[in-house]
């Protein structure tokens, strides 16, 4: 029960604000309501949904970053096909609805993948780091970085 009274005006803006919640069956990682950076604690319709997809997705890469060694780093994996995985180098967006990712293939080959926020479907994987006497590279933390400047 919530001790807390809010007006009607209150009570619907906090149901316009994005949460973040999870449960987690590994009892060492937090489960519950997530503390959201300020860039995401803006009610969503003042968003466009490429704009929205992408500050969540830094935040779903730089948590799942935080779970790394020193030798791996974010990739992404994708369903349908033979597209394989691609190491995440940068991301961005086109607003009103594309999401870009920006990367290099297993063959470390330059790839980009232009996806509409519809048809968004992200598998983060870790692979290992591409060069072995250089730290692992941390995107997450740069695009979190940038949103906050912006």
């Amino acid at each position: 029960m919530q001790d807390k009274i809010e007006t009607s005006a209150e009570a619907a803006e906090s149901a316009a604000l994005p949460r973040c919640y999870e449960v987690h069956a590994n009892s060492e990682v937090d489960s519950g309501s997530k503390e959201l950076p300020k860039p995401l604690q803006e009610p969503v319709e003042t968003k466009s949904p490429a704009r929205w997809a992408y500050e969540r997705l830094i935040l779903y890469i730089q948590n799942f970053e935080k779970t790394l060694d020193g030798d791996h780093e974010v990739a992404m994996g994708f369903t349908g096909g033979d597209t394989g995985v691609m190491r995440i180098e940068g991301m961005g967006y086109f607003d009103p609805d594309i999401i870009t990712f920006y990367g290099s293939d297993g063959g470390n080959a330059r790839s980009q993948l232009v996806q509409h926020v519809s048809q968004l479907n992200v598998m983060l994987r870790a692979l290992p780091k591409s060069v072995d006497d250089k730290p692992a590279n941390r995107i997450g933390f740069r695009l979190a970085a940038d949103l906050e400047e912006n």
